[in-house]
């Protein structure tokens, strides 16, 4: 079957033309072969365009269909679509918000957790978060006063400064300047002076830090002897010491002195004993009888009697 060169011409300006609608969609961000829920919202006025972005938590998931103005409550009309696997409830909030200080505005689905969701065609109530350009907007008398107030005590100041400047120091700088300048120099032939004493007198000055040097080190060895000595005297005082010691623990240890023979000798240790007790037996005698003693001239004898165990305590 022949086509006729009309019908080709008639086909190609269709294909032109479903092109062209369908490039026109995709720049204004329709997608014709992709299905969308449509809802409604109102604000009380527009800060939106078509095409702008619906969001939830952040992610792009619709975008605004049309915006109209409502003569009958005085609101601005927006319908806007969505993907329809995003289910959210019939309660939510569709927030207006600013996405950036020229990003212009967009919507932010605000999902409440229950079981009624929204349905195609219903109408969602709305809010609008505050953004900077309102904040701003809002407080921009309060910044302007500030602003204004800022700017007259600066001028003040500066004022007063050039007075100051011009009245009365203006011969006062100059010869403070100059002063300063002499300052400099001075100090400046001074370096020079120092330098000079220091070029002349460089090998005397590396001289005495030799010296210095040498004279540190011989100090150094000569506390090291010191130390020494003083080390040395020190362990042989201590040396003989513990000498001294041992011939006194040696003698104890021996039987040939006394302080030996007292601590090994068992016959004097109990000849004291015996000894000991004999004083103890005749000063109690003495304390019970003393009128026997009284009489040792006399040639009446009293004979000795010993105590009781009762006289004893």
């Amino acid at each position: 079957m022949k086509i006729s060169r009309e019908v080709k011409t008639a086909l190609l300006v269709l294909s032109g033309i479903a092109l062209f609608i369908y490039l026109y969609s995709y720049l204004k961000g329709e997608d014709l072969f992709t299905d969308t829920n449509t809802y409604y919202t109102e604000f009380d006025y527009n800060a939106l365009s078509t095409s702008s972005s619906v969001t939830v938590k952040g992610n792009k998931v619709g975008k605004v269909e049309d915006i109209r103005y409502d003569f009958e409550t005085g609101k601005t009309r927006v319908s806007f679509s969505v993907n329809p696997k995003l289910k959210f409830s019939k309660n939510s909030t569709i927030r207006l918000y600013e996405t950036g200080i020229m990003g212009g505005n967009a919507l932010a689905i605000i999902n409440k957790n229950d079981n009624e969701f929204a349905q195609p065609g219903d109408f969602i109530a709305s809010e609008v978060k505050p953004g900077l350009i309102t904040s701003l907007k809002s407080n921009f008398s309060g910044l302007s006063s500030d602003l204004d107030s800022t700017i007259r005590s600066a001028d003040t100041l500066m004022t007063n400064l050039n007075k100051l400047v011009v009245d009365e120091s203006e011969e006062g700088i100059k010869s403070t300047i100059a002063e300063l300048n002499a300052t400099l120099k001075s100090f400046k032939i001074l370096s020079y002076s120092v330098q000079d004493v220091l070029k002349e007198n460089d090998n005397k000055i590396a001289s005495i830090l030799n010296n210095f040097d040498v004279t540190s080190e011989n100090l150094s060895k000569l506390s090291d002897d010191l130390k020494d000595i003083e080390l040395a005297k020190t362990i042989t005082k201590f040396d003989e010491s513990l000498s001294s010691i041992n011939e006194l623990l040696a003698q104890v240890k021996s039987e040939d002195g006394t302080i030996g023979k007292l601590l090994n000798d068992d016959k004097l240790y109990n000849n004291l004993e015996a000894a000991s007790k004999e004083m103890e037996l005749l000063l109690l005698d003495i304390k019970l009888h003393p009128a026997r003693y009284r009489r040792i001239l006399s040639k009446k004898e009293i004979p000795y009697t010993p105590p009781t165990e009762d006289q004893k305590n």
